[in-house]
């Protein structure tokens, strides 16, 4: 992930959760809710990009225990500032290339709205470092964004890789171009072929929802 999305997300802290209360969203958010919690519940979880602890919160009722990961202090100061109903969560500020240390200590792995946020050449990579933490038989579950026009941000432009980006203004005016890519079930599931077993793919109508097994 560049310097420049860093920034934006530590400038968006405070306003983050916005995109949570849009009120035509929060049937799909209920359901997204209820999916994710019972496909890790029970498990030792390693989560990815936890921003202000929004899944983080959703998962520590059901999961055996969560370690959330940030590259920003900015965000995981407002996740650490929640109350959890289980004294199962730490935080810790770690980039992404920063895990090794955890290898084989969880039972599945997590990242939400971080998938569109790869480069697509980047993407084979990172779920290779990224599995390389779990053993065998680990579950791992991503979930993003779908394109709904009128609803999400437009895409500004595609690179000549295919990857699209957006202008994003943030409540100070600040304006800043981002990666985010709409990948397809197709593309998934070719893109974990070798990788994954049991891979399970739901779209609803602003999110998807990808599931599976490591091999």
């Amino acid at each position: 992930m560049n310097q420049e999305m860093i920034t934006y997300y530590a400038k968006r802290a405070h306003e983050y959760e916005k995109l949570y209360h849009r009120p035509e969203r929060q049937d799909d958010l209920n359901r997204l809710i209820a999916e994710v919690q019972r496909v890790l519940s029970g498990r030792s979880v390693l989560e990815i990009a936890c921003g202000t602890g929004y899944w983080t919160y959703r998962l520590s009722p059901v999961v055996e225990r969560i370690l959330s990961t940030d590259i920003n202090e900015e965000v995981i100061a407002i996740a650490r500032s929640k109350s959890y109903s289980k004294n199962n969560v730490v935080f810790e500020q770690r980039d992404l290339n920063n895990l090794s240390e955890f290898a084989g200590q969880f039972s599945a792995g997590f990242g939400g709205f971080i998938w569109s946020h790869f480069l697509l050449n980047e993407l084979p990579d990172f779920l290779d470092d990224f599995h390389a933490l779990f053993k065998p038989g680990s579950r791992m579950v991503f979930l993003d964004n779908c394109y709904v026009e009128g609803s999400s941000t437009p895409i500004a432009f595609h690179d000549p890789d295919g990857n699209s980006y957006q202008h994003r203004t943030l409540e100070d005016g600040s304006i800043h171009t981002v990666v985010k890519n709409f990948p397809t079930e197709t593309f998934v599931r070719d893109l974990l072929q070798s990788r994954a077993k049991e891979i399970h793919w739901q779209t609803f109508r602003y999110f998807w929802l990808l599931s599976y097994t490591l091999k």
